[in-house]
């Protein structure tokens, strides 16, 4: 018994934080059961809920000092099923089905995906950079699916779910996922802070104009954050081959005249 308590060993799990990840894993295996019953509507509504528990437990658990092992590893295996399997099942049995081999193997490549950035994630949780994610979040790309199955809806029968774009969506998810492309995590932003005026006005205007279209608005801002990754690295080769032409670029010796 001593000998346990020498090597530190702590018994407990704390209560508040968990119970938020177990309302993630809820959402997600609610969302599975809606898929199946033919409701994609329900099913996206609680994967967009899954994320703000998501959001939640882990802000809870830094604010409170009560962080652990255990709550990381719960997490990511909530995250797998919530922001994994049912957005892949969502999406598969509201449009991908139209694709019988390409559709199936589109699903499974999300969940394969998402598994592996939830682990490099928790490896490389004490070393990499808090202002950056390494590829996309899985939170973010199940919220784009979600976001699309609601996009659709409130465009009613103006589009087809039978559709190439949301296939290759799901291919350009899954891979960006995985992928080295940094991404802004915004765990910095201290918003509890002073912050100037217009920070104030920004964040009202933006809640107005989401609020007027949720749908919609929400769609294209977290297209905006997918989009933002690919374009900031293009941005940043951009500028390296230009810092390297110049850099090939010889000077020029001005021309000496002699008399």
């Amino acid at each position: 018994m001593s000998k346990r308590r020498k090597i530190g060993i702590r018994k407990g799990i704390h209560i508040i934080p968990n119970l938020f990840t177990t309302g993630n894993l809820f959402c997600g295996f609610y969302a599975i059961i809606v898929t199946f019953k033919g409701r994609p509507f329900y099913g996206a509504i609680a994967i967009l809920i899954a994320v703000v528990f998501d959001q939640l437990d882990g802000k809870i658990a830094r604010l409170a000092g009560a962080s652990s092992r255990f709550g990381i590893e719960y997490d990511s295996l909530a995250d797998l099923v919530s922001f994994g399997v049912a957005p892949a099942l969502l999406i598969y049995y509201w449009a991908l089905v139209a694709f019988p081999r390409l559709g199936w193997l589109a699903a499974f490549l999300f969940v394969a995906c998402g598994a592996l950035r939830l682990a490099r994630f928790n490896v490389q949780t004490t070393t990499a950079d808090p202002k950056y994610y390494t590829g996309l979040p899985i939170p973010a790309a199940a919220t784009l699916i979600a976001l699309t199955v609601l996009l659709y809806h409130r465009l009613g029968e103006k589009l087809t779910t039978e559709h190439i774009a949301i296939l290759i969506m799901m291919y350009g998810l899954s891979l960006l996922m995985v992928s080295t492309i940094r991404y802004p995590s915004f765990k910095e932003l201290g918003l509890i802070r002073r912050k100037p005026f217009s920070v104030l006005v920004f964040v009202v205007s933006s809640l107005v104009v989401i609020v007027a279209e949720p749908e919609i608005m929400l769609f294209l801002f977290c297209s905006a954050y997918v989009l933002l990754g690919p374009l900031n690295l293009l941005y940043r080769l951009y500028r390296w081959r230009k810092i390297k032409a110049l850099k090939a670029v010889p000077d020029e010796k001005p021309n000496i005249v002699r008399s």
